[in-house]
């Protein structure tokens, strides 16, 4: 949703096809002997001189877009090791799983980072191939990296048909891969030459531990960590062995491992303050506020005079203030998110008036549990997992070639994959809220762990992330702002893609509707949903997955294949018994219109004329199906006519635009003959420039009815709050006094 698919674009749509010919191509050498055309010293050369010429290559550059290509699906190794027999890279075979088998390599070059962690890996024999190692950049990008002399296990090997015609081994599932280390009987003698070993005590592996802990090496910490566990340590050693592997889980974001450590420490040691503390970490990081907070209070009593406690328990109390209340200081939000790359905000999340139920047709949905008014918040959420490309950084942009689904987008869906599969596996206590997400026709394995490691299925994050991920700005009011400055004095424009991406659980419920009743926005990866309508209890809450407001007219009944199921809004339907004939005039008179604004002379009367004309393609009234085509004229009309000071024309034109949308007003007409307030009996769609409009008739009433020009000017910020998340930073975005006839303040920022 809001992700920028290309699958359409010519450029694009031709990578995705010469990738499906590449493809098939490879496949046509299945089950041939993987026997590299080229010797040891020359892929060895090939690599590093490929590698020194990476280095060399600028990054950042807008244009710089590299691709990453989905292989066709296929699930993760699910056998124990030890049920596995050994193979060599000369048995291996091309374009082939080799299942009950496995891979025991070393590195022999120092890795490549592009679209996949590589390396050249040797066996015992000194056979080499490439190796590429998906979804694990960031992972391998600190000093737990893939250095040369790195000894691994690969499960159930896949060994492919590269790009350039050259042989690989591609690792998709993080679990596919097992780190060795070094002192393991797994490893022969002969790699192990020059590494210095433990003496083989408890107290000798704990100081290994610490020499790794101390290069940021967590991964080897926590396996020296484990080595002390098992040579007897004594009571003391045992605590302090345990009690550092769980810091090391922690640092490297294993917060169940780390939990479980703290726990067996608090069974023999009850009060240990570090274990205490580690402990409120573990539960603060997978979000356990209240029991993290609970812990807080055990050791406040305990140690009153930790002041990094004090602080680390105040944090926590005030994340389970934000998920019970759903009270948050947006304003110190937006400043974070503009701070911080990536705008990752420390803060609870809120579930509102909302449950997640079973709806007639399409599945399961979210519905209201009380009534709610325009603007309330439903929930305030953060990512599960997020994103972000910044715009203005070094970043470049990934193009995700998918043969699975014959989709391609740019953004960073590929490193969204990576960051949820990662998640997943350190922390497999928060698979099952994930994997319970809609996943299309998808099968997955049924095993979810095997030799006390989880498995996790990347083609199954894959399949949950492209259903169910949201295109996101920095934040919501940024994007306003921005589409605002670019609206100048005519309607303000539609809703963009975005680059930026993330997985929302609870927002992944809510089904699409062009006609919807709840509006998503962002700050940093924080989603935030507010009522666009007022709502009875037991309403199943609904927003478009691609909004309506950005499609032309012939581009009718939405197609959401991509989602499994046809959209059957009344929008929707509409198109569908107007036929295409009604939507091509629809189209062609809209395209009048637009070239007649651009006109310099500007024929207001004739502009009206094609309106109407416009108005005769719909045969229901806005109040039951919004007429959309009519929005953006009747708003620019508006604009035109405020900027002449022509009011009454300015009011006309404004609430026509509004009930384009499907508002139902009620009074504000001029001239007026009565006293009777501005009343909006339902609201309708709500877009960005529906702040905007409301604000044209705060200007045009403070003449011609000024009781009413406060009112407006209530319904804009009830507006804004609904498209921008908060109404906070409305007095600095917009103002009755601003040069602008829509209220807009240029300086905004």
């Amino acid at each position: 949703m809001d992700t920028h698919d290309v699958s359409d674009v010519p450029e694009y749509l031709g990578y995705l096809q010469t990738h499906k010919e590449n493809l098939k191509s490879a496949q046509a050498f299945e089950g041939r002997p993987a026997n590299p055309q080229k010797s040891k010293n020359e892929i060895l050369m090939q690599f590093n001189f490929r590698q020194m010429m990476n280095t060399k290559t600028p990054a950042g550059n807008p244009m710089n877009i590299r691709s990453s290509f989905l292989p066709p699906a296929y699930p993760p190794c699910v056998n124990s090791l030890s049920k596995l027999k050994k193979i060599m890279i000369k048995s291996l075979r091309l374009e082939t799983h080799h299942r009950g088998q496995y891979l025991l390599l070393r590195t022999v070059t120092r890795p490549d980072t592009i679209t996949a962690v590589m390396a050249i890996v040797e066996d015992e024999d000194g056979s080499v191939l490439m190796l590429q190692l998906f979804n694990q950049e960031q992972e391998l990008s600190s000093a737990q990296s893939l250095r040369e002399g790195t000894v691994l296990v690969v499960k159930e090997p896949y060994v492919k048909v590269m790009a350039d015609g050259d042989y690989g081994i591609r690792v998709d599932h993080l679990s596919d891969v097992l780190f060795v280390p070094e002192f393991d009987d797994l490893v022969p003698s002969f790699w192990k030459r020059g590494v210095i070993q433990a003496d083989g005590s408890a107290s000798s592996w704990k100081a290994k531990g610490n020499e790794h802990f101390g290069k940021g090496d967590y991964r080897s910490a926590i396996q020296y960590y484990s080595k002390a566990l098992k040579a007897h340590p004594s009571q003391e050693l045992l605590v302090i062995a345990q009690l550092n592997r769980a810091f090391s889980c922690l640092r490297s974001y294993h917060f169940d491992a780390a939990l479980r450590d703290v726990e067996d420490v608090l069974q023999v040691s009850e009060l240990s303050e570090k274990a205490l503390f580690r402990k409120a970490q573990a539960l603060y990081q997978l979000r356990r506020f209240k029991e993290s907070s609970e812990t807080h209070a055990i050791l406040a009593k305990k140690y009153p005079d930790s002041a990094m406690a004090i602080h680390e328990y105040a944090r926590a109390t005030t994340r389970l203030m934000e998920q019970d209340s759903g009270k948050y200081e947006f304003r110190e939000m937006i400043l974070e998110a503009k701070k911080n790359r990536p705008p990752s905000l420390d803060r609870g999340t809120y579930i509102g008036p909302v449950i997640v139920k079973q709806t007639q047709y399409h599945g399961r949905g979210l519905f209201t549990t009380e009534a709610v008014k325009a603007g309330d918040l439903l929930f305030c959420e953060k990512a599960f997992s997020h994103a972000f490309h910044d715009e203005n950084g070094s970043q470049d942009l990934r193009l995700l070639i998918n043969v699975n689904t014959d989709k391609a987008t740019i953004g960073t869906q590929a490193e969204l994959i990576g960051l949820v599969a990662q998640k997943l596996y350190k922390n497999p206590s928060l698979l099952p809220g994930f994997v319970d997400l809609h996943r299309g026709t998808y099968k997955s394995v049924d095993v979810l762990e095997v030799d006390g490691l989880p498995v996790v299925d990347t083609f199954l994050v894959e399949r949950i992330i492209q259903l169910n991920c949201f295109g996101t700005p920095l934040s919501s009011r940024e994007s306003h702002i921005r589409t605002m400055k670019g609206a100048g004095k005519t309607a303000a424009k539609a809703d963009g893609k975005f680059h930026s991406s993330g997985v929302w659980l609870m927002a992944s419920f809510i089904n699409h509707s062009c006609l919807s009743n709840a509006r998503r926005s962002f700050i940093g990866d924080m989603m935030i949903v507010r009522a666009s309508r007022d709502l009875p209890p037991d309403t199943e809450l609904t927003f478009w997955y691609q909004s309506p407001m950005t499609r032309d007219p012939e581009e009718f009944p939405v197609d959401l294949q991509h989602w499994g199921f046809k959209c059957d809004c009344p929008i929707c339907h509409e198109a569908q018994i107007a036929g295409n004939s009604v939507l091509s005039n629809r189209h062609r008179i809209s395209a009048d219109i637009e070239r007649l604004f651009k006109t310099s002379e500007m024929n207001l009367r004739k502009i009206e004329d094609k309106t109407s004309m416009l108005a005769g393609t719909y045969s229901r009234p806005d109040s039951e199906v919004p007429r959309l085509a009519l929005y953006s004229p009747y708003l620019s009309l508006a604009v035109v006519y405020a900027s002449r000071r022509e009011l009454e024309k300015a009011v006309e034109f404004g609430l026509k635009s509004l009930k384009s949308l499907g508002f139902v007003i009620k009074g504000g007409e001029s001239p007026r003959v009565s006293d009777a307030p501005l009343i909006v009996e339902r609201w309708g769609l709500m877009t960005e420039g529906v702040v905007g409009c409301w604000m044209i008739l705060c200007f045009a009433y403070r003449d011609l009815a000024p009781s009413l020009a406060s009112q407006a000017e209530g319904y804009a910020r009830v507006s804004y709050i609904i498209c921008v998340g908060e109404d906070e930073t409305f007095g600095q975005t917009y103002n009755r006094r601003s040069n602008r006839v829509d209220g807009f303040l240029t300086t905004a920022k």
